[in-house]
């Protein structure tokens, strides 16, 4: 087998970023998958920090975070790229990183994200004067009134109604998102005539559970022109068709550019020459394969997909390629008191350093490997969960280390 001039390991967010920059600069890309990736379990939107203002917050961290060794001109072309990509199938997202975008979650708060599906695009609320918030019969996990009360709290000076639309999904059966989402592909006219009995004009929005299909904006396209008022999707509870649009989105944009994509695919260990990576191994039924590679990019994730394993205390590893891993030493930095607390926690902190070219360092700071970069949530040194940085991490540092 010829080599690839890339191997990317891992089909999560940092994984398909990775693999798309790469094809996009004319390179061969072979992706290595395994399992379905995070994407279904997200919200569709990409955070990049919990800060008004985004790009200056990153500016301002200190130097042993990921983003900065990233760059910001990386941090900012990820951005432009994933948005590009995403349109391309007919995925729409606004946003910018001097901003945050609000977004209705699926109880009925905000939450602030910098690049948001043009669907769930929750700053045009301010400009209306009656929201309806509408509810599915059938549909679990969204509660109309729910959402009604927490959002008063957001806009006092709006007209609420919580409405219930019956539009006979699987004979009344309990059914998900994910399951109206499917059932509603080809079939938007049924929620379309449901919305038209709303009576909404153009001084109105109506919030919807995250339904739309799960192929880009195909089924709003279809709807948005018979209602007046404004359409607005939430999040929701996994598995979530936002991102899974994105998912979508990303997998498109790679087989229309080549990229040789092998799913079930477990990486087990690489093969090396000194400080270069010569290919990686795949398990097998019958036996194993090698994949040769001029550059390898590894983005298995952290603890939570098991791009890094503990089977014992303080002895943290990454599995493939062997490769050192940062984890605050001593019990009592392991975690704080509090689950929910205003510090990040230890535990989270657990990755992979590396340099700016995002090679993995030993303890000393000397590069391991010269053609292996790191990416996404196996880097060490930043609590993406608590910072609210995990998705522009991801995109980042993939674009980053494809670019190299």
């Amino acid at each position: 087998m010829r080599p690839a001039d890339l191997i990317v390991i891992g089909g999560g967010l940092a994984g398909l970023t990775a693999a798309a920059v790469a094809a996009n600069r004319g390179q061969k890309v072979t992706l290595l998958t395994y399992g379905s990736g995070s994407l279904p379990l997200a919200s569709g939107a990409i955070d990049f920090l919990n800060a008004k203002a985004p790009d200056a917050a990153i500016k301002a961290l200190s130097a042993h975070h990921p983003y900065k060794k990233i760059g910001f001109k990386s941090i900012d072309a990820a951005a432009k790229f994933l948005c590009d990509v995403a349109a391309q199938a007919n995925l729409p997202y606004v946003g910018r990183l001097s901003a945050q975008i609000p977004v209705v979650t699926a109880v009925g708060t905000l939450k602030y994200s910098a690049l948001v599906p043009e669907s769930m695009d929750a700053s045009r609320l301010a400009d209306k004067r009656r929201i309806f918030v509408a509810g599915i019969n059938g549909l679990k996990d969204f509660y109309a009134s729910m959402l009604v009360d927490n959002l008063k709290k957001y806009f006092p000076d709006k007209i609420f109604d919580a409405v219930k639309l019956d539009l006979d999904l699987l004979g009344g059966r309990d059914i998900t998102c994910m399951d109206a989402a499917q059932l509603l592909t080809g079939n938007e006219q049924s929620l379309a005539d449901a919305l038209k009995d709303l009576n909404s004009t153009d001084a109105d929005a109506i919030i919807l559970p995250p339904i739309l299909g799960l192929e880009g904006n195909d089924a709003r396209t279809v709807i948005k022109p018979q209602i007046r008022a404004d359409i607005i999707e939430t999040t929701c509870l996994p598995p979530s068709p936002p991102g899974i649009r994105l998912q979508r989105a990303l997998i498109k944009y790679l087989q229309r550019s080549g990229v040789r994509i092998y799913e079930n695919s477990k990486v087990v260990r690489g093969v090396g020459d000194g400080k270069k990576i010569t290919g990686v191994v795949v398990e097998g039924a019958v036996r194993e394969k090698i994949f040769p590679a001029r550059k390898v990019i590894l983005a298995t994730g952290g603890f939570y997909s098991g791009g890094i394993v503990m089977r014992d205390f303080d002895t943290p590893r990454e599995p493939i390629f062997d490769l050192p891993v940062f984890f605050p030493m001593g019990e009592g930095n392991w975690s704080n008191r509090g689950l929910f607390d205003n510090r990040p926690q230890g535990f989270s902190m657990t990755g992979i350093f590396t340099d700016d070219k995002l090679n993995p360092v030993d303890e000393n700071g000397a590069v391991i490997y010269d053609n292996l970069h790191v990416v996404g949530a196996n880097l060490g040194g930043a609590d993406f969960i608590f910072e609210r940085s995990l998705g522009g991490v991801a995109i980042a540092s993939a674009y980053r280390a494809a670019t190299i």
